[in-house]
């Protein structure tokens, strides 16, 4: 296979915004196929992106049933990722469907399961690992340098960002807010940076206390109180098999000034590394203690920015790539099932105000 035709289902902002415009710049992808449950935003999706005759389908069961698309991207609210997953998968494309996984864990656990049984291809849009800082980071892990990580913090905090369009309130339809939302991209780089995927006990904490405020400040501009039924913000603490703890934050709307999103803090034996500001690699040296900020941008000519990838535009050319030459996705489903359980988990835990153990 050197050239791969996709279709999106969701024609929404985040596949105007990330997808769409990140699959146009692969050579090999080819954009042929669309569903929104709004077809005038699928119209307009394929005027912008499709190629040459693309196709604009009336229900996403009868595009799934084109036998010339290989690849199908989901992007559509969290309810509906594992029906629409399952399906594609079952209909023999290959899938990268939006993160979170799924609004639940046995969702994502089937997910996980029709991804073997039909042996296609599931990714999840976990696309903060393919930051320059991440991809560095993991290098730097992956060479013993942090020794054993043994303690570890997954940042998602916003001072004010609620988003207050679409259905990012609505916990029917999103499984919950801010923890599901944006929570789940700070805990799984850190899973993936300490390659440790085997919780033994989650206890967490979830909190509607900002969400009830009238006129509130926001950068949406104010929420309707009545319409957001999910948390304005979880924490939680977990207990890895291994002993390794760690510490997530996630927040819409926190009354601090300490922000940081997508982020994580990572303390091992030989030394530590945080994404505070800019990556920041922390240890001893000779009795002595040292702090490396590491520089990302090219600065060796005047007038030269040098070459640079966006997170997303390496994350979708890296997963056509594996698609193309028959590799394993960076981000695999095993992988993202792991953080809906624990994501579950935190849930479950603030509701029993127990903790939730894996074994």
């Amino acid at each position: 296979m050197n050239k791969v035709k996709v279709a999106i289902i969701g024609c929404g902002g985040i596949a105007t915004g990330k997808h769409l415009p990140s699959l146009s710049k692969v050579a090999e992808a080819e954009i042929i196929g669309f569903f929104d449950i709004f077809p005038a935003s699928a119209h307009q999706a394929a005027v912008k992106f499709g190629a040459p005759g693309a196709k604009v389908y009336d229900d996403y069961r009868e595009l799934l049933a084109d036998p010339a698309i290989d690849v199908v991207h989901i992007c559509t609210p969290n309810d509906t990722h594992a029906e629409i997953s399952i399906a594609a998968l079952e209909a023999g494309k290959h899938v990268m469907c939006e993160k979170p996984m799924a609004k639940t864990a046995a969702d994502a656990r089937r997910m996980v399961e029709a991804a073997k049984r039909t042996g296609k291809k599931l990714t999840v849009g976990y696309n903060n690992r393919f930051r320059a800082d991440s991809q560095h980071l993991k290098r730097v892990v992956e060479n013993g340098d942090l020794g054993e990580i043994y303690f570890a913090k997954a940042h998602a905090v916003r001072r004010r960002g609620v988003p207050t369009w679409g259905v990012f309130l609505d916990e029917e339809k999103q499984g919950g807010g801010p923890l599901i939302d944006i929570g789940t991209h700070a805990l799984d780089l850190t899973l993936w940076l300490m390659n440790n995927y085997e919780p033994r006990v989650v206890l967490g904490t979830a909190y509607h206390k900002l969400s009830r405020k009238e006129n509130a400040a926001n950068s949406w501009g104010p929420w309707d109180p009545n319409k957001f039924k999910v948390e304005d913000s979880a924490f939680a603490m977990i207990v890895m098999k291994n002993g390794a703890t760690i510490m997530v934050e996630a927040s819409w709307a926190l009354n601090t000034l300490d922000t940081k999103e997508a982020k994580c803090t990572l303390c091992g034996t030989e030394g530590g590394a945080d994404m505070q500001d800019g990556l920041r690699i922390n240890g001893e040296s000779h009795s002595r203690l040292y702090v490396n900020q590491m520089q990302f941008e090219a600065k060796g000519a005047d007038f030269y920015e040098g070459k640079k990838e966006s997170m997303q535009d390496k994350e979708i050319r890296l997963w056509i790539d594996a698609i193309i030459h028959d590799k394993e996705p960076i981000v695999t489903p095993e992988q993202s099932c792991v953080v809906s359980e624990i994501l579950e988990a935190i849930y479950e835990s603030n509701r029993t105000g127990k903790a939730v153990y894996f074994d």
